[in-house]
């Protein structure tokens, strides 16, 4: 969404993108967050419960450091069954060498990045908001902001499992665009269902779904872009 063909980060769109986010986020906060919210409970179906086990942030790490870790043995093995030549065992600096070099093809590694980077942008902003979340609304009329709190229940704004699963969903929809149409729909939903499910208000979801594309297109900026 932010990158042009040759993978340069368009910080122009950004910046509106940001500016629109932030409106967003504070017409939120003072009027359209709580009946938004109200309305979506109304969807609070059962499979939103494994959803935020699937896609929780720890979930996407893990996952997709996995990936990573396959992906470098595999291609590891392979360069060394081509490369006979090479009969001396890898140490650590040849195996990080090698990772480095082939992290730009390595799927599982560009989506750990984007995830990661994405949930320390997240974590930082969580804590500096300390926004209450809806469970004091819904059980006492309450909503707040409690800044530098690190309590689950003040660490609503932005939602930790839109920002991971934008971040990574939107960078497997930039590697592989023929299934774009899929990643974003399905970010989407999970947005949403963070809603329905009863743990974020939108604009936590707004926030968060910004902060998951940036860091997809940034890390990808990173590693392919052409000057």
């Amino acid at each position: 969404m932010f990158l042009e063909k040759n993978n340069i980060v368009k910080w122009n769109l950004i910046l509106i993108a940001f500016a629109i986010t932030v409106i967003l986020c504070l017409v939120g906060v003072l009027w359209f967050d709580k009946p938004l919210f109200l309305f979506f409970r109304n969807f609070n179906w059962s499979v939103w419960n494994n959803f935020d086990t699937i896609f929780a942030t720890k979930v996407w790490l893990i996952v997709s450091a996995g990936f990573s870790v396959a992906f470098f043995i595999k291609n590891t093995l392979k360069t060394k069954s081509k490369n006979k030549k090479h009969t001396k065992k890898l140490n650590l600096k040849n195996i990080i060498n090698n990772f480095i070099e082939k992290s730009k093809t390595n799927s599982g590694f560009l989506i750990f990045c984007s995830v990661f980077f994405a949930s320390l942008i997240s974590g930082f902003l969580k804590f500096g908001f300390g926004r209450q979340r809806p469970i004091f609304y819904e059980a006492l009329g309450q909503s707040g902001f409690y800044p530098m709190t690190n309590e689950w229940a003040f660490n609503s704004m932005p939602s930790g499992h839109t920002t991971a699963s934008f971040a990574g969903l939107v960078m497997i929809g930039l590697l592989f665009p023929k299934y774009k149409w899929a990643t974003w729909t399905l970010a989407i939903i999970i947005g949403l269902s963070r809603i329905s499910f009863g743990a974020h208000f939108p604009s936590d979801v707004i926030l968060g779904a910004f902060i998951g594309m940036i860091s997809a297109d940034i890390i990808k900026s990173v590693f392919y872009n052409k000057k």
